[in-house]
């Protein structure tokens, strides 16, 4: 497992570096001007000049990835914003927190509503409620995120007047993105549950199990239910990423000072740096979602733990044969 994990670091190495040469390439041929956006529209061309010769955007391409790259390779160095003058990776980390709360939330909407109504569904097939939940979770999918949330913080802020509309400064402002966040992501997780379900319910030892008088919420939880684990993680680890990645329509939405919301404003305001640390950032914290979802393979599949048993049994007997034929 240990050889395992190196190895997935490894493979990280070359992904994050061909993520940082795309969003650079990228951004220097996207239509705009840093120091136009910085400076405004009053400004002279010769302080626009000079802007630029400040920041090294007059230096060739290569030069300047090059010295992005040796900053961020031996210094360990983001580089600083254009528009606020600090450090990257501090904007990042002051921003973070607020992604992982929402994110924390969502994930409770999502994991909350989505498995328990894809076991529901399945179990009463072709019931009414299998076809109002997926009637739901079909018009979940289908509606974009801002669309959700614009209608919630009409609907409850605007014309109920319940919950607020935008801020982060407690539960009572969590609520409406969560579920903004969660319904799109509850809906496929719901889903994915019902159809992975469905194929392991009509399996034979669930049929031995039911006919050994075995309860039936037994074998719903403890026997298909663990057997559907392994698709389920890979839904739910690719949308934690994906929101630690972050939420930027929801973000952006609810004015929650995430880092989605902070990639949003650098585009607009063509903050270069800010832009390639965020996007390096996201990548990074994706990579180790995905190798935390994979460890979680051999842990939820015996299966997959007896691979790496079997290849260090093997690789163990070969050392053996190879002592004793060298005695």
């Amino acid at each position: 497992m240990v050889r395992f994990i190196l190895k997935r670091l490894l493979m990280m190495l070359p992904v994050l570096f061909g993520i940082t040469l795309i969003v650079f390439l990228m951004l220097h041929f996207t239509p705009g001007d840093p120091a136009r956006a910085m400076l405004g529209n009053t400004a002279t061309q010769e302080e626009l000049e000079e802007y630029r010769e400040m920041l090294g955007l007059n230096d060739p391409l290569i030069v300047q990835y090059g010295r992005y790259m040796y900053d961020l390779i031996f210094k360990f160095d983001l580089g600083n914003s254009y528009v606020s003058r600090r450090p990257i990776m501090d904007e990042i980390l002051a921003r973070f927190p607020n992604t992982i709360l929402l994110t924390c939330v969502g994930m409770l909407v999502t994991v909350g509503v989505g498995v328990p109504t894809g076991i529901i569904c399945a179990i009463k097939q072709n019931s009414w409620m299998d076809k109002i939940a997926n009637l739901i979770g079909l018009i979940g999918v289908s509606m974009p995120a801002f669309w959700i949330g614009l209608l919630l913080s009409k609907w409850f802020a605007l014309d109920l007047g319940w919950l607020p509309a935008t801020g982060w400064y407690g539960p009572k402002y969590w609520i409406l993105p969560a579920i903004t966040v969660g319904i799109n992501t509850s809906s496929l997780i719901m889903r994915m549950t019902r159809s992975t379900m469905l194929e392991v319910i009509r399996q034979d030892y669930i049929r031995t199990a039911r006919a050994k008088g075995v309860p039936e919420r037994v074998i719903t939880m403890r026997h298909a239910l663990k057997n559907c684990l392994i698709p389920l993680i890979t839904i739910i680890g690719l949308q934690v990423g994906s929101q630690l990645g972050g939420a930027m329509v929801t973000e952006t939405i609810f004015s929650i000072p995430g880092l989605g919301k902070l990639m949003v404003d650098s585009i607009n305001t063509r903050d270069y740096p800010m832009i390639q640390g965020g996007a390096l950032y996201i990548a990074v914290v994706f990579s180790f979602v995905n190798l935390l979802v994979d460890i979680l393979y051999a842990y939820a599949d015996p299966r997959v733990k007896t691979q790496y048993v079997k290849k260090k049994t093997k690789s163990s007997r070969k050392l053996a044969a190879a002592s004793e034929g060298g005695e």
